[in-house]
């Protein structure tokens, strides 16, 4: 069987990606570019891709600015305190700034959000979630992609970016392989936005059988968005550190360092959290974390 090269070229914005990331970026270029050609490379398939696929319960932030909940400074705060001070201040608030015209926008696509009949106010769990009917989630996002896009490539998996052989440290395109059918594809753009997937199962927990595949992020997020970014030279910073489940014995905990200030989810309140070799996880950490706790806000 001859596989073909296809190549396309004359792109103004190419989107690597299309979970909810990406199909926002492709929605928002064509916002600010109407004239401007658009295109999607994802390796599933649109409708159905990335790590909310399957549908969410809840989205994890929103401010409620119009009701006087919260303001962007505040989670700033709250973000800061709970990550123990590793964090780019500047980033939270830009995108804590942008989080409720967001979760607006999603409700005017038609995405049922759960509301207080007394109020009208949107219904919470905790201080930053609000509830939805989250089924449909995803195709709503990605629906508003399909209008704004000029094209989308399903099963197209990006291996590498290219860059710009005039102009140093310039990305100019990308390429990858049809998963389904093989045939290579080159996609030559003047800007690139890289909204593939973080990393699931970079690390073996204690687990095994059924429990090893116990992990909260999409099992099949395999870390392009860092090969593809790091590969081309890319300075990465504020990558995701903290909200990847696994089963740690009969006990699931979160990893990375939000651990350190949580408590592992069992009936036991005394039950223990260590690491692959059985030593306590963050025992340095445990006093710190007593007082973090008491901190939060």
């Amino acid at each position: 069987m001859a596989y073909q090269t296809i190549v396309e070229d004359g792109i103004d914005v190419l989107v690597v990606g299309a979970g909810l990331g990406g199909t926002g970026a492709a929605w928002e270029a064509r916002f600010w570019g109407q004239n401007k050609k658009i295109v999607i490379a994802e390796k599933a398939n649109i409708d159905r891709s990335g790590a909310v696929a399957q549908g969410l319960y809840a989205i994890n932030c929103y401010m409620g600015t119009r009701w006087g909940e919260n303001n962007p400074e505040d989670h700033v705060r709250y973000a800061r305190i709970d990550l123990m001070g590793l964090v780019r201040e500047d980033l939270l608030f830009d995108m804590a700034r942008h989080v409720d015209s967001t979760v607006h926008q999603f409700e005017e696509w038609g995405l049922p959000i759960m509301k207080n009949p007394k109020t009208g106010r949107y219904m919470r769990e905790g201080r930053w979630q609000i509830m939805i009917h989250g089924e449909s989630y995803k195709p709503i996002v990605a629906e508003a992609a399909k209008k704004s896009a000029d094209k989308v490539f399903n099963r197209i998996c990006v291996t590498h970016l290219l860059m710009d052989e005039s102009k140093p440290n310039r990305v100019a395109g990308a390429v990858g392989f049809n998963v389904r059918t093989g045939n290579y594809h080159v996609f030559k753009s003047k800007t690139v936005i890289c909204g593939a997937g973080g990393a699931s199962n970079i690390f073996k927990p204690r687990s095994t059988g059924e429990g090893a595949g116990r992990t909260w992020y999409a099992p099949w997020s395999s870390a392009s968005a860092y090969g593809l970014m790091i590969d081309a030279g890319a300075k990465m910073t504020q990558m995701r550190i903290g909200s990847c489940w696994r089963d740690s014995r009969t006990v699931m905990v979160p990893s990375g360092p939000t651990s350190c200030t949580s408590r592992p989810i069992r009936k036991t309140p005394s039950a223990k959290s260590t690491n692959p070799s059985g030593s306590p996880r963050c025992r340095k950490w445990s006093a710190r974390s007593i007082s973090i706790r008491r901190l939060r806000t």
